[in-house]
């Protein structure tokens, strides 16, 4: 169903993927968009790797909840690992994509609640501050869930 990388040698292992879609701090989520445009925007993202889900938030109206709502297919990638070697000239850099169906959580549910602030956790120095934060915005933020259907890295030569 979903493509393999063509260029095999520059295929990582799927632990590695995992890795650095857990230690990365931003992500372009994809989604169709209007009139069969397709619609891309960087955002901060928290991924769960014990359940293979990723979870950001956003505001419960606009261009992306209006795509989600016609078709729940989306692409998630990440990039990182830079590296230069010794070799080559031009940079290494390793990236994650990720295939998988979107969807809103339940506003204001213990799971939605739970996720918001293991999220913020990943983002604000301690816990206080997150806690703070999650009471100002919590009620204004909607969280959306990422139920991962494939995912695969490459590590690839910035020529």
């Amino acid at each position: 169903m979903f493509r393999e990388i063509r260029k095999k040698r520059n295929k990582i292992e799927d632990s590695a993927a995992e890795e650095l879609l857990q230690n990365s701090r931003r992500g372009v989520l994809a989604v169709n968009g209007d009139d069969g445009y397709p619609y891309a925007i960087p955002l901060n993202y928290f991924y769960d790797r014990e359940n293979r889900k990723i979870y950001f938030h956003g505001a419960r109206a606009g261009h992306k909840v209006d795509a989600l709502r016609v078709c729940d297919k989306v692409c998630f990638t990440v990039y990182g690992n830079e590296t230069i070697r010794e070799e080559a000239w031009a940079p290494f850099m390793q990236s994650t994509v990720v295939f998988g169906r979107c969807h809103l959580m339940e506003n204001g549910s213990e799971k939605a609640m739970e996720m918001l602030k293991r999220f913020a956790m990943k983002y604000y120095p301690n816990e206080q501050l997150a806690d703070e934060e999650i009471a100002q915005a919590g009620r204004a933020v909607q969280m959306f869930e990422i139920e991962i259907e494939h995912l695969s890295g490459k590590e690839v030569q910035e020529k």
